[in-house]
């Protein structure tokens, strides 16, 4: 389950979230990256415009009955989806997989005397009874 630094587009596939879809709706399609992971355990990179220190949103999650939102704003360039072999799912905000072994992935590098800092922000919505 290692990372091969290949970036691929989710266009057409059943990892395009850019539009509000249910986690569970397109899990069962034949994709070998989901076979693999019984579900969804990727990495998927945030598209980050300005400061690397700036907070953005990542993902917003709905559940419909209750009303109930979360949504994720990070510095992280990745954003972790797990879905625990389909019992539950899990937003981990990270830099990406492997990204000492992959050149072209943002450096995870921290120097002598250098400084880490990163940010991330779990905003719970309304519960409706």
């Amino acid at each position: 389950l290692i990372p091969t630094g290949v970036l691929a587009p989710v266009a057409g596939t059943p990892f395009d979230f850019r539009q509000p879809t249910a986690i569970g709706a397109r899990i069962d399609q034949p994709d070998a990256q989901l076979a693999i992971g019984k579900g969804y355990d990727h990495n998927f990179v945030l598209n980050r415009q300005g400061s690397a220190a700036e907070l953005r949103h990542a993902a917003r999650v709905v559940e419909p009955v209750s009303g109930r939102t979360l949504e994720v704003l990070t510095t992280e360039p990745g954003l972790q989806l797990y879905t625990g072999d389909r019992r539950a799912f899990c937003l981990e905000t990270q830099h990406f997989p492997d990204s000492p072994n992959q050149p072209e992935f943002p450096s995870t590098i921290l120097r002598p005397g250098g400084e880490y800092r990163s940010r991330t922000v779990f905003v719970f919505g309304p519960f409706r009874s």
